[in-house]
């Protein structure tokens, strides 16, 4: 029997869905980063965070992500992240450390244990926390990724898990074709996205989702939580810019494929999201 369009693309969720245990070994450095980062600059808490957390990750392309809420009197972020750097580069002398905003990279294994950690402090009257803005390296913005991680599960109760289905499905065209798009900006959208529509039908939805990016011209969204800052698709116009072009791409194959799926042209739809998903 040939293959069919909505067993295509489970299959490249499976595919993508990483195991368990895939990154355990990049968690195995959480307490010397903890407890270094202790030593030096004093932690209230430390957190995962980020796409394994919520279960979005993709399978050989997402990192193990850390929330460290430090101690003492926030500096500038440019300085803050220079003495999580600096900490760990002392710890880990062996063992690439950089900072890519708004995080520093940790890459352990030459890059296949892969930790980042982004220095954050808490705001106590408020809530949430302050971290490195992507955008501005002489700020800070808002963040709740406790309460995010809470929406994401909500939103994947419709539907049987359509979101992060969704949000996975979107990463994966990020990686694969190379977008320069923010990950949880894919992922809170394709939350709200999936919270939204009425029926779930794979390949309709995921073409829709493409093409509702393009018609909000890949807009930056208020957080839904209502608590936070804006989320921000890219680091720059001129990233923004590719994102659009690529994604205009994706649009016009994914909209190929659906007619073909309606059409019950389950080969021609299949060829569509290969090219979508460089397969």
């Amino acid at each position: 029997m040939s293959e069919t369009t909505v067993g295509y693309l489970n299959g490249l969720l499976s595919k993508y869905t990483p195991s368990s245990t895939s990154f355990d070994k990049a968690r195995t450095h959480r307490s010397g980063i903890e407890t270094r980062l202790d030593a030096w600059l004093g932690v209230r808490e430390m957190f995962e965070t980020g796409s394994l957390k919520h279960g979005t990750g993709v399978w050989f392309y997402s990192d193990v992500d850390y929330v460290v809420s430090l101690k003492g009197t926030r500096p500038t972020p440019t300085m803050s992240l220079n003495n999580v750097r600096d900490a760990l580069k002392d710890k880990y002398p062996n063992t690439t450390v950089r900072v890519s905003r708004p995080a520093v990279v940790c890459e352990f294994a030459s890059g296949d244990e892969t930790v980042e950690v982004v220095p954050a402090y808490i705001d106590s009257v408020n809530g949430g926390y302050w971290i490195p803005d992507p955008k501005d390296s002489s700020a800070w913005m808002k963040s709740h990724p406790k309460d995010h991680n809470s929406y994401v599960n909500d939103a994947n109760t419709k539907h049987s898990g359509a979101a992060k289905k969704l949000a996975r499905l979107a990463k994966t065209w990020k990686y694969k074709r190379n977008v320069p798009i923010s990950s949880c900006y894919l992922e809170m959208r394709a939350a709200k996205f999936a919270k939204g529509v009425g029926t779930w039908v794979l390949p309709m939805d995921l073409a829709s989702f493409f093409k509702h990016l393009q018609d909000i011209d890949l807009a930056a969204m208020n957080d839904p939580t209502g608590l936070g800052s804006r989320f921000t698709p890219c680091s720059s116009e001129s990233n923004r810019q590719d994102a659009l072009s690529k994604l205009d791409t994706a649009v016009t194959r994914s909209q190929k494929a659906y007619s073909a799926y309606l059409d019950d042209k389950h080969a021609d739809a299949i060829s569509q999201w290969k090219l979508v998903f460089n397969q």
